[in-house]
């Protein structure tokens, strides 16, 4: 892969700048009731799409309400929930061991620290991340593979791992990071795409270091 020209700190500002007035509001796609529900759908948006995890989790949710329901659920039974989603079998035994920890150890309550939360089964630092950058609003970053391959196109982070990429953001961006994380999230999902980017007219055009090398 091609080196890219690294962003100036000027550069990094107005980035900022431009991700913040364009996408000034913007939340998570998947759809949730409480902090249960959205840790769930969290946890099933690994490489899954938010779309298709909003399909899957009406169902669930109707027939495992709370922790103590997913903890005695039967391994099959969720499976047969999930199996439209990607990873299905790993997802629906780290969701039952995730809520037989929360009865165990947190009184049915999901934790809202992030140390807390990364010790429960099949949730990485990342899916703490975006929990807590979604419901507590906490000037955390996380990234996905959009906010992966957006860095990287705009010369951000040369990382080749998601974590440090996750902790160079931070530095370079040091606030509005919970705004600044979903601002790429969508667009990556739906202007700086993987394959055929959109970039007629693009408000990032002047920023651009790479539309064609990164594609991930």
């Amino acid at each position: 892969m091609a080196k890219v020209k690294k962003a100036t700190r000027k550069e990094t500002e107005e980035i900022k700048a431009l991700f913040l007035e364009h996408y000034p509001d913007s939340v998570t796609e998947l759809e949730y009731k409480n902090i249960y529900e959205l840790l769930i759908a969290v946890m099933l948006s690994a490489q899954c799409t938010d779309k298709r995890v909003n399909i899957i989790t009406p169902a669930l949710f109707e027939k495992y309400p709370d922790p103590v329901s997913l903890a005695n659920a039967d391994l099959n039974e969720v499976k047969s929930y999930l199996n439209t989603c990607s990873f299905f079998n790993n997802k629906a035994k780290n969701l039952i061991k995730m809520a037989q920890s929360v009865i165990e150890n947190y009184q049915g309550e999901i934790p809202l620290e992030r140390d807390e939360l990364v010790k429960l089964a099949g949730v990485g630092q990342k899916t703490a991340n975006v929990v807590m950058i979604e419901y507590t609003g906490a000037n955390l970053m996380a990234v996905d593979t959009h906010v992966f391959r957006v860095a990287h196109r705009l010369g951000l982070s040369e990382a080749k791992t998601a974590l440090k990429c996750e902790e160079e953001l931070s530095k370079k961006f040091k606030t509005d990071l919970h705004r600044l994380h979903q601002a790429m999230v969508l667009f990556g999902r739906y202007r700086c795409k993987a394959v055929k980017p959109d970039c007629d007219d693009c408000f990032m055009a002047a920023h651009c270091k790479t539309k064609e090398s990164f594609k991930v």
